[in-house]
């Protein structure tokens, strides 16, 4: 006689659920529509990745119906689902970032951001600061160096893909490896991007024309001083370009979510 799979109870189905939404992309969503050959019924749902693009509210209820589906439709999908949540995203921590060998890792899910599809690219590196044109030759320096040690380098204002800048901003951080922080004038935009790039484990190199703009708490990270003309250019892209070929060989070191 045929052993009957075992059914989720609905604090099972309730974990589960907590699972996809802290960790879970479109591209997770169909590859587990495909494990349970329900592929058809995840791109034809009206909000399930709708609401999961946009961070709706509604998000939960649409992801804790579609697993219940996926399980009503066929049992056997149950076995499935729990192994594909389980190494996706386990229940002890998922690190939507990057991190060196050997760091623990975190579990948090953004209320204000909407986390990319894409995941975080080993070569690229990107720079938060003043869009003032006056820094404008600083950023030519600092993308220079990048370039010199195989990375791509890019700001804020060189992508327009969301209508907010600030989503714009979590997504091109996100994706980065190391992320340049100019804190010359105090700007707070900077000092919250910072934050979080450090929080998303990246690898954050500040740098300054006035040490005194350095927040207290960033004190005690080594950071490039510079003067903003020829000669600090020139300074600037030789420390940078040290700093950035040394991280470039922890690359194949790097664990990726």
């Amino acid at each position: 006689m045929m052993e009957k799979t075992e059914l989720p109870t609905g604090r099972q189905l309730i974990a589960l659920k907590n699972q996809v939404v802290s960790g879970f992309s479109e591209s997770n969503w169909r590859e587990l529509g495909a494990i349970t050959e329900m592929l058809d019924e995840v791109n034809r749902h009206s909000r399930l990745l709708r609401s999961l693009r946009w961070n709706d509210d509604d998000y939960d209820g649409h992801a804790l119906q579609m697993l219940k589906d996926m399980i009503d439709a066929r049992p056997d999908n149950f076995p499935l689902i729990l192994d594909y949540i389980g190494r996706t995203c386990p229940a002890g921590g998922e690190f939507i970032s990057c991190t060196d060998e050997g760091a623990r890792r975190i579990v948090f899910s953004p209320m204000v951001f909407s986390v990319p599809a894409e995941k975080p690219d080993i070569n690229l590196l990107s720079v938060m600061m003043s869009f003032d044109p006056v820094l404008r030759p600083v950023y030519q320096t600092i993308k220079s160096a990048a370039e010199a040690a195989g990375f791509r380098c890019v700001r804020a204002d060189d992508i327009w893909e969301d209508s907010t800048v600030i989503q714009d901003v979590f997504s091109l951080i996100f994706r980065s490896y190391v992320v340049v922080c100019d804190f010359s004038g105090r700007n707070a935009n900077v000092f919250y991007e910072a934050g979080i790039a450090h929080v998303l484990g990246k690898h954050v190199v500040p740098i300054t024309q006035n040490p005194d703009d350095i927040p207290f708490d960033l004190r005690h990270h080594r950071y490039a001083y510079y003067l903003n003309n020829g000669e600090g250019h020139q300074r600037l892209r030789g420390e940078l370009e040290d700093r950035f070929r040394t991280l470039a060989k922890r690359q194949t070191q790097t664990n990726w979510a």
